[in-house]
Order: structure tokens, then sequence, then C-alpha cells
């Protein structure tokens, strides 16, 4: 398998950021209106909040993304996590996860929290693994998801 590096967003990357969890979302769900925000936007609904995007790069294609919303002093939501289809299961969601974990506590986070749905159990799996645990999710945060983890940092 070729080198995958983890590398910073910038705005050329947008339509790479867009498309990829576009179609991940709409695979299993339907995409709500913060979902377009963020992903149209993300700049401006993500970035300049203080918050982080990641992505994962093999050789000169976006192949996954995962993202840092700043959520309140000391705390961020990982968000927007997808990696293409092809590419899945060799160990680049966990590569992505675990460099937005390191990115949260640079920050100076002191918790990360995810929200989830129980039917996509290898990323639960990988969560755990990264040493989440599972809380109860506040009613109606995201129409699609059933479950809360966090992280203390």
């Amino acid at each position: 398998m070729q080198s995958i590096s983890i590398i910073p967003y910038m705005a050329e990357y947008q339509a790479d950021f867009q498309k990829i969890n576009q179609a991940w979302v709409q695979q299993y769900f339907s995409l709500e209106p913060f979902d377009l925000e963020q992903l149209q936007n993300p700049n401006s609904s993500i970035i300049n909040h203080g918050g982080e995007i990641l992505l994962a790069k093999a050789e000169e294609r976006i192949v996954g993304t995962v993202g840092l919303k700043f959520v309140e002093a000391g705390v961020f939501e990982m968000i927007k996590m997808a990696v293409i289809p092809e590419f899945q299961g060799k160990g680049i969601g966990k590569a992505l996860a675990s460099a937005i974990v390191e990115k949260a506590r640079v920050l100076g986070g002191k918790k990360l929290v995810l929200y989830s749905n129980t039917k996509l159990a290898p990323a639960l799996g990988l969560y755990r693994s990264l040493g989440f645990s599972e809380m109860p999710p506040e009613c109606g945060k995201y129409l699609r998801c059933d479950i809360k983890m966090e992280l203390d940092l």
C-alpha cells in the first residue's frame, strides 16, 4: 500500500472534504442542514471558531478526513471522519482519529466528544480502541446519532 500522510486542511481541498463526507453520510443516513454548512463552508463553520480539519493523502489524492469542532473551553467534538471505500480497513481512520486526538490536546482540550450511530460497529470499535467510552447522548443533538462517546484528554 502506498504511504499515507496526514495533512492540515487548506481551502483547495474543500471539494474533496465535501465529496468524501457527503458520500459517506448519504450511504448510511441523510444530510442535515448543519452537514451542508460544515461541508460547503469549513473555514467559517469549523476552523474560524477554533476548530481544525485534517486530511489523509495518498500520493496526490485525498482519501480521508476528520474534523475538530470547538464546543467550549477545554471541550472539542470530533466530526466529519470518513475514508473513501477503497481505502477503508487500512488503518487510515485510526491514523486520522489519533492525529485529531493529539491536535485536541495541543489546542488545550481536556475532553473530546463524538456522536455516532450504533450500526457503525467498525467505527465504534475504533473509538473504543482509542479510549473513548459511552455517555448518555443529548436528545435530538443530531438526527442520525444514537450514541455519544467521550475521551478525557
